[in-house]
């Protein structure tokens, strides 16, 4: 009888542990799982502030540009053309006046084609093919190197932030090469295989050594930015043999 007793009492106390034991353990894990949870809502509210940061970055640049190329447009070209208007409108000949009269049409157009460029409303209008090609052209009409675009058209359907991140990016990625790689050739490919969507800018300059750590910012600046619409930035270069910069934005 005694050991029946003592054998019910280690039962229930050994219950009673393993209860408390189990109970520890549960209130541990709710414990464990609200702060990762939280934990991971910081990281998100943390990855929605920098790409809101970057995007608003992004935006102040690229009018900053816009300003500083309606300045020079104002400037050199419909100053330009106002001048001729002027002269011409001055004169007695009536073909000069007529002439006239056609410097002040083209120029009414000029500022048309500047108000549309003092906001980013042609980001939206603009597909992401077509701005490479601009940027290229714009390249290859000042002489200074020859360019080759090529695309399967794969990310023209982009919403507007993506589009505005990947064009700043590659701007840059054209204005380092010109600034510092003095290239021949300069070639961009958009293609897209099972996972990803890429862009691959190519220049074959003096290319430089990787496994040299850069003194400035820009290639971080680039790859914070592709992360920030959940894409990545590499860069291969060979001295002597150019560049390769892949832009990779998955599906």
């Amino acid at each position: 009888m005694f050991e029946q007793d003592s054998q019910l009492t280690f039962l229930i106390i050994s219950g009673t542990f393993l209860s408390a034991l189990m109970g520890t353990f549960i209130v541990a894990m709710v414990v464990l799982h609200r702060q990762r949870q939280v934990q991971n809502r910081q990281k998100i509210d943390n990855l929605k502030a920098e790409y809101e940061r970057t995007i608003l970055n992004i935006e102040n640049e690229i009018q900053q540009e816009t300003l500083a190329h309606v300045g020079r447009e104002l400037h050199d070209n419909i100053g330009q053309l106002l001048s001729l208007a002027k002269l011409n409108l001055n004169s007695a000949k009536p073909e000069k006046q007529a002439e006239g009269k056609e410097f002040i049409n083209q120029i009414i157009k000029e500022v048309r084609g500047l108000s549309k460029t003092l906001n980013l409303d042609w980001v939206e209008e603009i597909t992401l093919d077509d701005f490479i090609k601009q940027q290229l052209q714009r390249i290859e009409s000042t002489g200074y190197c020859q360019t080759v675009f090529d695309s399967d058209h794969s990310l023209n359907e982009l919403p507007k932030d993506k589009k505005l991140v990947l064009i700043r990016v590659i701007q840059e990625c054209l204005n380092n090469a010109i600034k510092h790689a003095s290239p021949s050739h300069i070639s961009i490919r958009v293609f897209q295989n099972e996972t990803s969507r890429k862009i691959e800018i190519t220049d074959d300059g003096y290319g430089f050594d990787t496994s040299i750590q850069s003194s400035g910012s820009g290639m971080t600046n680039l790859k914070k930015r592709m992360e920030t619409i959940g894409g990545s930035f590499s860069l291969s270069s060979t001295v002597g043999k150019g560049t390769q910069i892949t832009l990779n934005l998955p599906f």
